[in-house]
């Protein structure tokens, strides 16, 4: 222990099974080595992930803190209490960049309001991956999540980010829960104007991945099965 005060370290993963390396720099590795305590979404893939990239840290000398939709707000700085006591902590994403469409950004906010320093490390982000393989505006872009589940209002949520898309010269991004994946490439064929470029990403970095760009028309002529399948959802009309 030292006197000075912790940094938080935001550790990215892998977008799926790949071996870490192939997508991650040496720092990741390094950084996972020096490190003892963990915020995670998931003990049981984040333990398997530290295992895979590191294989020799002993796992039983870790300290997890669990930050998922069940913890209680209040606890969130008690995460943060290692790093005030001069230890370093890693906020380490379920898929991806921590804090990216990813519950870590609430760690981060408390760190900066402690005046704790964030070092944020390079890794795979599926949107910005989306994004640049995408053809669209990576000058002007938004992304929105996930779409409404009611029909009425997901078909008003997609004409008003079409509209948006060309109105402000934004390329719109927003994902689904990937068993609707196919739905939600039927629904964006029957209600998006036929022009509408409609780009689909999945399994980016996989063996699988699959990324296309082309109209909402052509996607009608051209199907694909996203079922289950990681994937972003990109829309712009010029």
């Amino acid at each position: 222990m030292n006197n000075s005060i912790g940094k938080l370290f935001l550790i990215p993963t892998t977008l799926g099974e790949n071996e870490p390396l192939e997508v991650l720099p040496i720092k990741v590795k390094q950084t996972i080595e020096r490190l003892d305590t963990f915020i995670v979404e998931n003990e049981k893939t984040a333990r398997r992930f530290i295992k895979k990239i590191a294989p020799e840290k002993s796992q039983p000398s870790l300290k997890i803190f669990h930050l998922n939709k069940f913890t209680d707000e209040a606890e969130l700085p008690t995460f943060l209490y290692p790093c005030l006591n001069g230890f370093n902590v890693g906020l380490l994403s379920e898929a991806g960049c921590p804090g990216i469409a990813d519950p870590g950004a609430d760690i981060v906010k408390i760190a900066h309001e402690k005046s704790i320093k964030v070092v944020p490390l390079v890794g795979p982000s599926s949107i910005l991956l989306a994004l640049m393989a995408s053809g669209m505006n990576g000058q002007r872009f938004a992304f929105n999540g996930y779409l409404p589940i009611d029909k009425g209002e997901r078909k008003s949520e997609i004409k008003r980010l079409e509209r948006l898309s060309f109105d402000q010269n934004q390329s719109q991004i927003f994902i689904e829960t990937p068993y609707r994946n196919n739905k939600m490439l039927e629904d964006l064929t029957s209600i998006l104007e036929n022009n509408t470029n409609v780009c689909v990403a999945c399994d980016i970095t996989l063996t699988s991945e699959f990324i296309k760009t082309q109209t909402a028309n052509q996607w009608k002529k051209n199907k694909v099965d996203l079922h289950k399948r990681p994937t972003i959802f990109i829309i712009h009309k010029n």
